[in-house]
């Protein structure tokens, strides 16, 4: 059974693009950093370069967390891997680079489960569904993946060629009224998650969820009210940008 979707008797602590807290957001040394932290799971973001590798980063550019300019979909993995993905956020981090989605998978894939965040939005019909299904399973941890999108097409195609990966619809109270709160679930098939904006968390929204079977893993928690309010609400997974803020708030220690 998918990692994901066990019981548990508290929620998951989801590390947002690593422990980007404390280290530049959607790089090696974040997850790493989040895993020694004693995060449950980390979630990051994936897109494909224009020759057709899979990297993890989550603007369309990359121009605000690296010292490049330019569409991750015009760049090639070469460009991408000459960029310094650490300076930005402190000095201390100069040299860091970009990482393969593979790579992320190879240092942590055993330490923490993964969310990985689909994020062709802007370069739809690049292939990325199929190269992450293909990655996963080179990888060997089905089961401790769940992919993730605000695009319910992208999970569609995700599960119509691996129906037994896990996936989660993500969305938010400002997306058009057709998409929020999940209306377009009914498109993917066998749904196992939801991860709504937790602004839209509630007991009742929650259970209505669980009601259906089906997970619930919130974002982007990063101050103790909102993680508390997640977590009487009954949240599975709770996905902040500081793993041992949503510890100390929850006063325990990992299940990992």
């Amino acid at each position: 059974m998918n990692r994901f979707l066990q019981t548990r008797p508290a929620p998951l602590v989801i590390a947002h693009r690593g422990s980007a807290a404390h280290a530049p957001e959607n790089t090696l040394a974040a997850f790493v950093l989040a895993a020694d932290q004693n995060a449950d799971a980390i979630e990051l973001d994936a897109k494909a370069t224009r020759d057709g590798h899979v990297v993890v980063m989550h603007d369309p550019t990359v121009d605000r967390t690296t010292d490049g300019h330019g569409q991750v979909s015009d760049l090639t993995l070469a460009e991408i891997r000459k960029l310094d993905a650490g300076s930005n956020f402190d000095p201390r981090f100069k040299g860091e680079r970009v990482p393969l989605l593979e790579e992320v998978f190879d240092a942590v894939g055993q330490r923490v489960l993964i969310n990985v965040e689909l994020t062709n939005y802007t370069s739809r019909g690049d292939g990325l569904e199929l190269k992450a299904i293909d990655l996963i399973a080179r990888h060997q941890i089905e089961e401790r993946v769940i992919l993730s999108s605000f695009n319910p097409f992208g999970l569609r195609k995700v599960k119509l060629n691996q129906p037994g990966l896990a996936c989660g619809l993500l969305y938010s109270a400002d997306q058009p009224f057709y998409l929020r709160y999940g209306r377009p679930a009914f498109l993917i098939p066998h749904l196992e998650a939801h991860h709504p904006h937790y602004t839209q968390v509630t007991s009742a929204f929650v259970g209505r969820l669980h009601a259906r079977g089906q997970k619930v893993n919130t974002w982007t928690v990063n101050d103790a009210v909102a993680i508390r309010a997640a977590a009487v609400a009954g949240v599975d997974g709770l996905i902040g940008d500081d793993p041992i803020l949503i510890r100390q708030v929850m006063g325990r220690s990992g299940n990992w």
